[in-house]
């Protein structure tokens, strides 16, 4: 398998750090995007020029594209982009404030926006990549309170990268949506601000945040990290990638029950068309 090129967003710590450490372990180079790039300096004392240290703000449209060109300048082509870099507050949509709200999705959904827009020319003019945008679990089924902007973002990263798999699939661009589902990183610790939860929201909310903050999460970032360096080496790639043992088994269980409830109500959703039987019953409304 040739060497590799990876263009990784948020690789100061968690997923993204775990991941540019297993590509470049495994010989590959790396361009390692932070904030602070000064926050990647241990990478390049290791690995040498293997690793190119970038200052990528994903929330700037511009500083997607000049990150994007100093890795076409020192590698010459990217074959691996990795959109990771995301964080996560706690709140009740209800009383969180309106710019937090706003400035996770600026991060979460439109730091993916830009960085992939801004790889489509260079992906194109080489002949294709690979595109490996970081949703979670909870970007399947949701639900989760308190998260209301963060798995807001994490759907609308899926529904635009299904768009972009039909839209650029003549050009040789493959995308993979990896789901975790918890897993030992800082995405629940001094990352999240926990905003005030109201009294009435303690079941719901406040459980959540009790929940993610005191339980020992499953996942091995860095296990989770060797293997997406393998599945990317592979020649087909799956759309989604469930990465834990909750992950996979939230997941089953919500497509299991998305089925139930398609074929219970398909009679009167056929119902609605032009030339359909019309009326039919409605399910049974059961307790």
């Amino acid at each position: 398998m040739a060497t590799q090129t990876w263009f990784i967003t948020g690789s100061s710590r968690g997923f993204g750090r775990s991941l540019a450490v297993a590509a470049l372990e495994a010989g590959d180079q790396v361009v390692a995007t932070a904030r602070k790039p000064e926050q990647l300096t241990d990478l390049v004392e290791r690995f040498g020029d293997q690793v190119l240290p970038v200052a990528l703000d994903v929330t700037d449209a511009a500083s997607a594209a000049a990150a994007l060109g100093a890795a076409r300048d020192r590698f010459g082509r990217i074959d691996v982009l990795v959109n990771n870099a995301g964080y996560a507050n706690v709140a009740p949509v209800e009383t969180a404030p309106e710019d937090d709200f706003r400035r996770q999705f600026e991060t979460n959904f439109w730091g993916v926006y830009n960085v992939s827009k801004a790889a489509l020319p260079l992906l194109k003019a080489q002949g294709g990549g690979i595109v490996v945008q970081f949703s979670s679990v909870g970007g399947r089924v949701g639900g989760s309170a308190g998260l209301g902007s963060y798995q807001a973002a994490k759907f609308a990263i899926d529904g635009l990268t299904r768009v972009l798999t039909t839209e650029t699939a003549p050009f040789g661009i493959r995308y993979l949506v990896v789901e975790p589902s918890g897993f030992a990183t800082d995405w629940a610790g001094a990352s999240m601000d926990i905003q005030d939860i109201p009294p009435e929201y303690g079941a719901t909310v406040g459980a959540f945040t009790d929940q993610a903050r005191g339980s020992r999460t499953a996942g091995d970032p860095d296990r989770a990290a060797e293997i997406l360096v393998r599945v990317v080496k592979r020649d087909h790639l799956p759309t989604h990638l469930l990465l834990g043992e909750t992950a996979a088994r939230m997941a089953l269980d919500y497509s299991r029950r998305q089925i139930a409830e398609a074929e219970a109500w398909q009679a009167v959703s056929v119902s609605a068309d032009f030339g359909a039987e019309y009326p039919v019953g409605l399910p049974e409304d059961a307790a």
